[in-house]
């Protein structure tokens, strides 16, 4: 039995299984771990990998969709299972595996993919920047936001705010690993506790205006709202501070807007543009109607 202690990372794995399948390695001779506390435990076992010329072994590309996915995962399980669905897939002839729905491997890893695609989900929809300074030099706005998945998702979800933010430099801090951006470069420092994330600033009264403004009380429903929006969250959202206030007076709105009398259509404006648009509309209709009629 040989342990092989890694950094918590997919292409860490990666590199340490590509190794231990080159020189054929089973998976019930390795005991992986990825924690510190072990690799000094565990330090004088034959815990490094060494390198060796690796054999040409092919590797289904879904497959490292799916690795990738499962590895940002928190299960401890979870670099012992995917090597040996790897030996499976390769060395043990099962070529279809992924295939198999019925599978507990497989069924367990896809359990992990879809957690973490919820996660992602989540760090997308609920991380909430604070402008935090100017470089002194760009003079690009600087940004701080904190948030704290249930998985090692980081370097799977910012890609999207590297390129939905490309134009200012931002930090996103998680308790697993940081995320940092400057206009040229993504690069991952060790995670922090939410503590070190900045306080309130102004931007949180636009996030309050912008979502008291789009909050329709007769489309409350508290229950779906919480399961979008879990509670653990709401730390994260300015705009959360509102939510009970808005759903406390939610009823009394809709009965004001019931009141309140309908008001009388305007008529469309004289515009050339328009006019032609309507009775181009009008004369497709038309002639749709024809064409019915003589089928």
């Amino acid at each position: 039995m040989r342990t092989i202690v890694i950094k918590p990372e997919y292409e860490v794995w990666r590199t340490a299984a590509r190794d231990l399948l080159a020189q054929g390695v089973s998976p019930d001779e390795v005991l992986w771990s990825d924690s510190p506390e072990e690799a000094s435990l565990f330090a004088s076992e034959e815990g490094a990998v060494r390198v060796s010329a690796p054999n040409a072994i092919k590797v289904p590309p879904a497959f490292l969709d799916i690795a990738r996915s499962a590895a940002a995962h928190t299960d401890a399980r979870r670099w012992a299972l995917l090597y040996r669905m790897l030996w499976r897939l390769t060395l043990g002839g099962e070529r279809h595996l992924l295939s198999m729905a019925t599978d507990r491997d497989v069924r367990q890893v896809q359990g992990w993919c879809k957690a973490v695609g919820r996660d992602i989900h989540k760090m997308h929809a609920f991380v909430r920047f604070r402008l935090v300074g100017v470089d002194d030099i760009t003079r690009r706005e600087q940004f701080v936001a904190s948030f704290e998945p249930d998985h090692r998702i980081v370097r799977l979800a910012v890609p999207f705010f590297e390129k939905r933010f490309a134009g200012m430099d931002w930090s996103i801090l998680t308790p697993y690993e940081c995320a940092h951006w400057d206009g040229r470069r993504l690069h991952f420092t060790a995670g922090v506790p939410r503590s070190s994330a900045p306080d309130e600033d102004a931007l949180d009264d636009l996030w309050r205006t912008y979502y008291r403004n789009i909050f329709n009380p007769a489309r409350v429903k508290i229950s779906a709202m919480q399961s979008e929006m879990p509670k653990k969250y709401w730390k994260n959202l300015p705009e959360a501070s509102l939510i009970a206030g808005l759903i406390a007076g939610s009823a009394g709105r809709v009965q004001g807007m019931l009141d309140t009398e309908e008001r009388p259509a305007k008529p469309a404006p004289n515009n050339a543009y328009l006019k032609s648009l309507h009775d181009m509309n009008q004369r497709e209709l038309t002639d749709s109607n024809s064409d019915s009629g003589q089928a």
